[in-house]
């Protein structure tokens, strides 16, 4: 019953991102930093589920959980900022010098917290390097170099692949994002958050937060991915799709068609209501 409509989605979308525009860099860097983690740990629990369950799809299910949680707890992760601060600067209420500098804190941040899980993930699994015998230790390696070295073989076509995978990815996300702002109920942000998330994570499209994790972790474990392959045949292009995604298909085109000032209705239909109305108020006579 509290659902919102769109027009009110996007005035939410622009308070949100001029709301995050007046953080301070502390609170930007602590709640960037968790996302950073949460998306690392929703990343390890999906690739368990799909060794333990032996369907890949398993795992798609259960990693919209770290989003959730993000949501929840109004976290900072720069692929959904990728959305809401342009929709403030599109409206005039957050100017461009602090829309870049929040956006670069909380990358930052985001990748902070991605290699701190990548280190405590690696000490976990391998007792501090001691022993290789866990499963997940070939899968993560085998998703590190495919996101690599596996778009490197490719040339240009790889990392545009990267590119394009990454547009795909961040509009889901982003709307993930939007869609969490159609309610004020918990079970209804949960709900409208994890269905964008899980078809991302599903067809298996880049996530510049998720490979901040996920790469450096194959790294850590064995994976023949030195650190300019990471960042030239992923993260960079990965981080500019989303960045695409994001500003296109749900800051641009949503603050577009709901967020301008609408054109005032032509005159008759301005009047036909009121001539209506006062019809109605007009007794009778028998």
């Amino acid at each position: 019953m509290d659902y919102k409509k769109p027009t009110e989605v996007v005035a939410l979308m622009i308070q949100s991102g001029t709301d995050k525009g007046r953080l301070n860099t502390t609170d930007l860097f602590v709640r960037g930093t968790l996302s950073g983690m949460l998306l690392g740990i929703g990343t390890t629990l999906a690739v368990t589920a799909g060794i333990q369950t032996g369907i890949p799809l398993a795992g798609a299910l259960l990693f919209p959980i770290c989003f959730v949680v993000v949501v929840l707890m109004g976290l900072e992760l720069v692929t959904g900022s990728f959305a809401l601060l342009p929709a403030a600067y599109f409206h005039k209420t957050l100017p461009m010098p602090v829309m870049l500098r929040n956006l670069a804190i909380v990358y930052g941040a985001n990748l902070f917290g991605a290699l701190v899980y990548a280190l405590l993930f690696w000490a976990s699994v391998t007792s501090f390097g001691q022993t290789h015998a866990s499963p997940l230790i070939p899968a993560l390696v085998k998703i590190a170099t495919a996101k690599t070295v596996g778009y490197g073989q490719l040339g240009a076509a790889g990392i545009a692949t990267a590119f394009t995978k990454g547009i795909l990815c961040n509009w889901m996300v982003t709307m993930g994002v939007v869609l969490a702002l159609t309610t004020s109920s918990a079970i209804g942000k949960i709900l409208a958050a994890w269905i964008p998330v899980f078809m991302f994570f599903a067809q298996g499209f880049e996530h510049a937060v998720v490979n901040m994790f996920v790469i450096p972790e194959g790294m850590l474990l064995g994976a023949p991915v030195g650190v300019s392959d990471w960042w030239f045949y992923n993260q960079i292009p990965v981080t500019l799709g989303n960045i695409a995604g994001a500003l296109l298909f749900t800051a641009a085109a949503l603050y577009i068609t709901y967020g301008r000032r609408k054109r005032q209705e032509p005159p008759m239909a301005q009047e036909e209501p009121k001539l209506a109305e006062a019809i109605f108020r007009e007794p009778h006579v028998a």
